[in-house]
This record gives structure tokens, sequence and C-alpha cells, in this order.
């Protein structure tokens, strides 16, 4: 009983799709962002995961010549 009157509180179709227009420009300029945003941070989380086996790989080696030492 109460569900359909909070929806048609929301809920807004234009007769006139132009009114569409901004809603679209700015869902597209949001989506663009969102899209440059997750491939700066998995290309920063590519860079550091590198680091990461570098540095990795000089603990190994270092540990394994005090060893052999």
């Amino acid at each position: 009983m109460f569900y359909p009157l909070v929806l048609s509180l929301f809920l807004y179709f234009p007769e006139d799709k132009s009114e569409y227009i901004p809603a679209a420009i700015s869902f597209s300029i949001f989506l663009i962002g969102a899209l440059i945003t997750m491939r700066l941070i998995i290309n920063h989380s590519k860079k550091e995961a590198e680091k990461a086996k570098k540095l990795e790989e000089q603990i190994l080696n270092n540990q394994s010549s005090e060893k052999n030492s």
C-alpha cells in the first residue's frame, strides 16, 4: 500500500525526451571519470606489485648470500 506512493515520488518520466540529454551528458562524464580512475588504480597496483616482488627477491638473495658466507 505504501510502496506505490513512495515510488511515485521518485519516478519521473518526462514527455519531452530532450530533458534526458543533460542527464546523459553528466552520466557519461562520471562514467568516463570512473573508468579513468579505475585504470589509474590498476596501473598503480601493478607497479607496486612489481616493486614488492623486486624487494622480496632482493631480501631472499641477501638471506641466501648470508647463509653461504
